[in-house]
């Protein structure tokens, strides 16, 4: 099973949340961000529909795959 940790760090003046190298919305301050990646790392744990997904990784190449709604990751955050 993946795992996804939610991380707090500084960010655009601000504080924000990362995960797998992509970062969140700036937020005024750390415990705003911290509530964020709380309800982010929840939400994400909640089984779904399946759909097909488009992304482009690290190197530019885009991909499609399905994604299974009941294939959900295991999370944690970083404060």
């Amino acid at each position: 099973m993946t795992h996804v940790t939610y991380r707090i760090v500084r960010h655009d003046s601000g504080w924000a949340y990362t995960a797998n190298g992509t970062f969140s919305e700036p937020f005024a301050s750390h415990d705003a961000a911290l509530a964020a990646a709380r309800r982010a790392a929840q939400e994400q744990r909640i089984p779904g529909a399946s759909h097909v997904i488009e992304y482009e990784d690290e190197k530019g190449m885009w991909h499609t795959e399905t994604a299974l709604g009941s294939d959900r990751p295991e999370t944690d955050v970083k404060g």
